[in-house]
């Protein structure tokens, strides 16, 4: 589903700030109780669980074995399993498709493909609604390890998809789907601890660093903290600059865009 290698464990204890910030977007579902709502991408099942406690039939999926064996765990009893947001087929079409910070780790060439095929296992009526990272989302940071990168000879290959409304609405409407809802928005977000941000990147920036020799790793990241604590350590905490884009969208055509012509 994604272009990451998630250490389960580590997220929940030190980046449960993802799963937190979602719960607003839950209200964004117009569904009553009892529709059948997918979480996509759930990671290790907190606003899944939060889905099922508001009264909705549910089931989580998600790429990463390791997120959905750590959900099992924690919700024994919601139905979790591996899927690739990209051609995941349900047992029978949902009634919405709940995402949260998961659609910027798809490839932007990848993006049409998986809102069809979301599109394609909605009921007629079915809604998707998602959050992820818009515009600019988190940009002193990636700017700031561009920078460092390229005096050490090397390239930062930014592999996070980060749209406009303007960008990705027509993308939405090229599948099907009638947009209802829209916004993009700055959401300030702080790290946990003094090593915060050193923390959010080793998480959350582990595919540039892929093949770089562990020192010099280490050395990029220490350079990019020095540099940044000035503009986002502010009265003690980390705070990551990120930027939200969120959606409610509407299946109303009998069938998706065949992208294959």
């Amino acid at each position: 589903m994604s272009n990451i290698n998630w250490n389960a464990s580590n997220y929940k204890e030190n980046f449960s700030f993802v799963p937190a910030y979602g719960e607003a977007v839950l209200d964004l579902l117009t569904k009553s109780k009892g529709s059948y709502v997918v979480d996509l991408g759930c990671g290790n099942g907190t606003l899944t669980k939060k889905l099922f406690e508001r009264g909705y039939q549910v089931v989580g999926i998600d790429d990463s074995a390791k997120m959905i064996a750590r959900a099992k765990i924690d919700c024994p009893n919601i139905k979790f399993v591996t899927g690739n947001a990209l051609d995941f087929v349900l047992e029978h079409k949902a009634d919405a498709i709940f995402s949260n910070a998961v659609f910027h780790w798809i490839d932007e060439q990848k993006q049409q493909k998986m809102l069809c095929n979301i599109f394609n296992q909605l009921n007629e009526g079915g809604e998707l609604v998602c959050e992820f990272g818009g515009a600019d989302c988190a940009e002193h940071v990636h700017r700031t390890l561009e920078q460092c990168f390229l005096e050490h000879g090397l390239e930062y290959k930014r592999v996070f998809y980060f749209p406009t409304i303007g960008q990705y609405a027509p993308m939405l409407e090229k599948a099907g789907f009638r947009i209802e809802y829209a916004s993009l928005f700055d959401r300030p977000t702080v790290q946990k601890g003094e090593d915060g941000l050193a923390d959010w990147i080793k998480m959350f920036v582990k595919k540039p660093f892929e093949g770089i020799d562990k020192n010099i790793q280490n050395e990029i990241i220490c350079e990019v903290v020095n540099r940044l604590k000035s503009v986002l350590y502010i009265n003690g905490e980390w705070i990551v600059d990120y930027v939200r884009i969120r959606f409610r969208a509407v299946k109303n055509k009998d069938k998706a865009l065949d992208i294959n012509k």
